[in-house]
């Protein structure tokens, strides 16, 4: 046996950093998108989570999965999720910074911003306990044009405090939402839903209605409540679902299993079955799914604020490995080829923080007016999407590339590697495949032409003076006039609409060598290819310096 103290070249796990002070592009972004105010918080927050017992929370979170408990022991059903006391905490974590609820219970210039700051926080931590809070923050907007039932919900949505207690929502401190969409015939074909809604009385929006049928997917079945999408008399349509009744009974939603998934394995996903479940219909009857998908823009921004939280932790895994990891006599950071593939990624993760911040702040204009207002939601409805599709796309390359960097130390489940590996695809698929965003927009540049007219405006300003630039926005625009099949190019089209609106932003805001190389690297060869292709050697000293401040 070797004596442990003979040791060397091992490199000491990665803790106790401060995730927000570390990274200079998000404080950038942070202050510039109009949420200087709560950097303080923030920085608070990144000391916080950065602490090697708030890290290993998301460890044994992982480890330790959900497990269901259908029955108790007189063969009552119970339906039951029981969590590791480590998913309770990271719950409380979030509670405690309002990422379920701060932008819209606290509405002020860059709110959103703030509130997207301390999710991508967050994120670097754990990212299965992101799922409930991202589908409560956007509910919240929905529910609030629902008088009645708002007035029940509202001090439990704002509440800080996380309540994992099994009670009915009247007896709760807290309050938290899910989502049930899908269906096993159907998957994002929701007009193919089969689950049945019937009037208990009249019915009609606020109504009482009894629900059977299933879902493939329930999201975050523990939660006290979900929105749920049923066929009524008047098509599809979407009904609050509680957990429990008022009564203290268990509502007739019974979960037939959990998901055994491949990542977010901390979280309970659930096959659930409505026996005659109470639902309350929201919003117009047969107006389901136009009323989800405005609650799936916000979630649909929290799946690319979730990457690119993947995307820095997996970086700063890989920086400090390299940093500390010596072969062939030097350390793997001072190596030529290893600086390229670093510098690379370094770039990649600033353009997707950059691009999601500017996305957040989309969000926080809806408090403008005239063309700024029509510019932030055009934004939001075709750059959302889009950035959905790239940037959870890219994060699964990303994060294995991060991986390869430790070698055969990245692969073994001791490290954080292999989680981050596992969580990446998730965001991809969730809330609509890379398929159903690149449809989704062209759907939007086709029903709302003259906000795809503004977008391309602002991006011809921010390409003018760049040859590359310039050429690329051209055939951009080019080809969305084309009469050929725009399906057949669609994620060419969205993927070159993201390239291009990062590209814009790093030249307005970041480092000359940050939009420079990144133009260089991304417009003049093709898309998508492996990282460790930069030209220029001398930059990646100021790229690697700037990525992370550890």
């Amino acid at each position: 046996m070797h004596d442990p103290r003979d040791l060397f070249n091992q490199v000491p796990p990665l803790a106790d950093w401060n995730l927000y002070a570390s990274d200079p592009a998000l404080q950038e972004a942070v202050m510039r998108e109009g949420a200087g105010w709560a950097a303080a918080a923030l920085h608070a927050q990144g000391e916080a989570l950065g602490r090697t017992d708030t890290l290993q929370l998301g460890e044994q979170a992982n480890r330790h999965p959900p497990q269901h408990v259908s029955h108790d022991t007189r063969g009552r059903r119970i339906d039951r999720i029981d969590f590791h006391p480590a998913w309770n905490q990271l719950m409380s974590l979030l509670y405690a910074d309002g990422v379920h609820c701060s932008a819209w219970m606290a509405p002020q210039h860059g709110a959103h911003v703030a509130r997207a700051a301390s999710f991508y926080l967050h994120g670097q931590v754990e990212a299965g306990s992101l799922c409930p809070v991202t589908m409560t923050f956007a509910a919240i907007p929905l529910l609030r044009r629902e008088p009645a039932l708002y007035g029940l919900l509202a001090e439990r949505l704002a509440a800080r405090e996380y309540d994992p207690r099994e009670l009915p929502l009247a007896q709760k401190r807290s309050a938290t939402l899910g989502m049930g969409l899908t269906e096993r015939q159907g998957g994002s074909d929701l007009r193919s839903n089969t689950a049945r809604a019937l009037p208990v009385a009249g019915g009609g929006r606020g109504g009482e209605y009894t629900l059977s049928g299933h879902k493939w997917f329930y999201s975050a079945p523990s939660c006290d409540a979900h929105l749920v999408l049923a066929r009524a008399d008047e098509g599809l349509s979407c009904f609050f679902v509680p957990r429990w009744l008022d009564d203290g009974q268990l509502n007739a939603v019974h979960i037939g299993r959990l998901k055994d998934k491949l990542g977010n394995r901390s979280n309970a996903s659930a096959e659930v079955e409505f026996h005659d479940a109470l639902g309350i219909l929201v919003g117009e009857p047969g107006r389901g799914i136009p009323t989800l998908i405005e609650m799936a823009a916000h979630t649909r921004l929290d799946c690319v604020l979730g990457s690119a939280a993947l995307m820095r932790r997996a970086l700063v895994e890989a920086l400090h490995h390299a940093r500390h990891r010596h072969a062939f006599g030097r350390a793997l950071e001072a190596q030529s080829l290893m600086r390229n593939v670093l510098a690379d990624l370094a770039l990649e993760s600033e353009a997707a923080v950059v691009l999601a911040m500017h996305l957040a702040a989309a969000v926080d204009a809806d408090r403008d007016n005239g063309e700024r207002l029509a510019l932030a939601r055009a934004r939001r409805r075709i750059l959302t999407p889009a950035a959905k599709f790239w940037v959870c796309k890219r994060a699964i390359a990303f994060t294995a590339e991060c991986m390869e960097v430790w070698g055969g130390n990245g692969y073994v489940e001791d490290g954080p590697m292999p989680r981050l590996l596992r969580e990446a695809p998730v965001n991809s698929i969730w809330e609509g495949s890379g398929n159903v965003m690149c449809l989704d927009v062209l759907r939007a540049i086709a029903r709302e032409p003259d906000s795809a007219a503004l977008l391309l405006h602002d991006l011809a300003q921010g390409c003018a003076g760049e040859p590359l630039l310039t050429h690329a926005l051209h055939a951009l625009t080019t080809q969305l006039q084309s009469i050929g099949d725009m399906e057949w190019q669609a994620r060419n089209i969205a993927s070159q609409l993201v390239l291009i609106t990062q590209a814009c932003l790093l030249r307005r805001h970041a480092p000359a060598e940050v939009a420079d190389t990144f133009i260089a690297s991304r417009f003049a060869r093709p898309a998508g290819q492996v990282p460790g292709l930069l030209g220029d050697a001398a930059v990646a000293e100021k790229l690697l310096a700037r990525s992370w401040r550890g």
